[in-house]
């Protein structure tokens, strides 16, 4: 074997070996799939309770260090007397609704909030839907059931608050079923009082076209004495699989777990597992919890002037719970408020972005993100219009409206950026190409003499002034940027349910057809043709079966990815025949 001459051919197998190797390691991480059961929802509404033991509750002073001692405090402390006895609450208003569940309907939203502690146990998204199905249902992003527990929950507790293990709270309010009405913001308040002079407003606080809830406890205190409690918010969730992921490509599932920011790591994942080992402390200004799943995350964000501890813990019932609390006082004769927002939604970027800092990062482009963050930001201004640039927003055209086309004119752009770099390498294996025949004729020279057949061949290269590996390292340059387009691809919801033409009614699973795969295959073959075959016989025989090969492996890939690669293949074919063309003609 001549290691020499082979190395051009050895380094291409190592480029194939490496982008095959990276695609299969994505697979495996994205799989499995979930198989959701069909469930009624409503019935499970209805005859499913909270159970206060997966409300588990961290308590220390707000001013306390966090330390390894604080693992063992929970929010177990009794409320006052006059409040912890179902019998002594008075009705806050005398036209109240008794039903438990309470449901709200905005433009985008319908959430069930449980009047037993006021949580919220359900959203639908109305803009998103489960499948494309006739007659889909809006996404259950948060739901309680016999399929998966998913809830978000917030009280108050410690010596006078209203939550405990024993009993919580039951709010009441003026109607059980709450519609939006334009575009103006719809209020839910739920009223609890007790006979001691406390009267409790839970107040939710819904926007048009927003899936950001406000979510405030408004206390009056006129007890005659300062009232003592605790605020928190968590989000406590099952071990269920994803069930967004089943709307991807063989079962794609990015990261699901929980997350957080800290001062030390603006974005901190905490998986389930890491959860159930050691329960997370820290305590800091402002910040955010989070749930995370492909596309969609909810997050509880607090006052980011106050200062909160924050903590996760695995519930006796199995539960995974990320939260953080504060502890809080009303002066007798007073009135006070303390809250936090809640976003239950899709990963829209900017809009994270607008709420809370780092809580954009919740859309995790991996260690590329430096990479996949500015192609997002093309393909989002192709469809859009919109070009958002070191925190500004400029409305430069209408957009194309179209992800697909959006994905194409990426790639336009891409190939723009590494022209150069592309072209060196198609005039190599141009030249390549056009050598060929005479290192065929060195080969049978030298066929029983290698080491002279490897100087033969070393001085013809530096005769025609070809570099045998020219073609592979602008190739092996490009690999980091398709890589991380992968994950932005993937990472973006905009991308769920998006029709490009025809056939293609949803960019984010793939081809029901596999036309694009075949394509893609078909595109690969021309490519192949184009370039100098391996002297090898061997070699020619695996490099003829490379398109066949990758073609049933893009069966499986999301339409938008077969998209670029397509899009991407045509580009490459039609600048290397124009390269080939002009070198051809220079040595005619």
């Amino acid at each position: 074997m001549n290691v020499i001459k082979d190395l051009p051919r050895f380094a291409l197998f190592a480029i194939i070996a490496g982008v095959v190797l990276m695609i299969l390691k994505q697979w495996v991480e994205f799989s499995p799939r979930y198989d959701q059961a069909v469930v009624d929802r409503q019935q499970a509404i209805n005859e499913n309770r909270i159970d206060v033991e997966n409300i588990d509750y961290e308590s220390e002073d707000n001013s306390a260090t966090i330390d390894s001692q604080d693992d063992d405090l929970v929010f177990d402390q009794p409320i006052s007397s006059t409040a912890s006895v179902a019998k002594n609450i008075v009705e806050a208003i005398t036209t109240t609704n008794s039903a438990r569940m309470i449901v709200v309907t905005t433009d985008t939203l319908r959430v069930t909030i449980d009047s037993q502690g006021g949580d919220i146990i359900e959203v639908a998204l109305l803009k998103h839907l489960d499948s494309l199905e006739e007659g889909a249902e809006p996404l259950l992003l948060l739901e309680k059931s016999g399929v998966r527990t998913y809830t978000a929950q917030s009280g108050l507790t410690g010596p006078n608050g209203t939550d405990v293990k024993s009993t919580r709270a039951r709010f009441h309010s003026l109607q059980s079923d709450y519609q939006m009405q334009g575009k103006e913001d719809l209020e839910v308040d739920l009223v609890f009082a007790d006979p001691s002079g406390i009267r409790l407003t839970k107040r939710y606080t819904f926007r048009h076209d927003d899936y950001l809830i406000d979510v405030d406890y408004i206390v009056d205190n006129n007890s005659g004495s300062n009232w003592q409690t605790t605020f928190y918010s968590q989000i406590s969730r099952d071990q269920s699989k994803d069930p967004g992921s089943d709307t991807a490509g063989f079962g794609m599932q990015s990261y699901l777990g929980a997350a957080t920011t800290t001062a030390d790591d603006p974005y901190k994942k905490i998986s389930f597992k890491d959860i159930g080992k050691e329960n997370f402390r820290n305590q800091y200004a402002g910040g955010w919890v989070a749930m995370i799943q492909h596309y969609f995350v909810s997050a509880w964000v607090p006052e980011p002037n106050a200062t909160y501890n924050y903590y996760t813990k695995a519930s006796k019932s199995g539960l995974n719970i990320i939260g953080f609390h504060k502890a809080f006082e009303v002066e007798a004769g007073a009135r006070d408020t303390i809250g936090a927002q809640f976003y239950v939604g899709p990963k829209y970027q900017y809009r994270l972005q607008e709420i809370a800092p780092h809580l954009d990062l919740t859309v995790d482009y991996g260690w590329l993100w430096w990479i996949a963050q500015p192609l997002y930001t093309l393909l989002y201004f192709f469809a859009t219009g919109e070009a958002h640039i070191f925190g500004e927003v400029y409305d430069v055209f209408p957009g194309f409206g179209n992800w697909g086309f959006s994905i194409i004119m990426l790639t336009v752009v891409i190939k723009a950026l590494f022209f150069r770099l592309s072209a060196t390498s198609y005039r190599s294996m141009a030249n390549m190409r056009r050598v060929q025949p005479k290192l065929l004729a060195v080969r049978e020279r030298h066929a029983n003499d290698k080491q002279a057949q490897s100087k033969a061949m070393m001085e013809l290269y530096q005769k025609e002034k070809i570099n045998p590996l020219g073609g592979c390292l602008p190739i092996l340059v490009q690999m980091p940027v398709f890589i991380a387009l992968y994950w932005a691809l993937m990472e973006s919801v905009e991308l769920r349910h998006a029709p490009f033409i025809g056939w293609i009614t949803d960019l984010s699973v793939m081809d029901p057809y596999f036309v694009l795969p075949l394509i893609m295959g078909t595109t690969m073959f021309l490519q192949q043709k184009m370039n100098p075959p391996p002297p090898d016989p061997m070699q020619a025989k695996i490099m003829q079966w490379m398109p066949v090969v990758f073609t049933l492996f893009f069966v499986f890939f999301p339409a938008g990815l077969v998209v670029y690669w397509v899009s991407n293949n045509v580009l490459s074919i039609s600048q290397q025949w124009y390269i080939t063309r002009q070198i051809e003609k220079a040595n005619s």
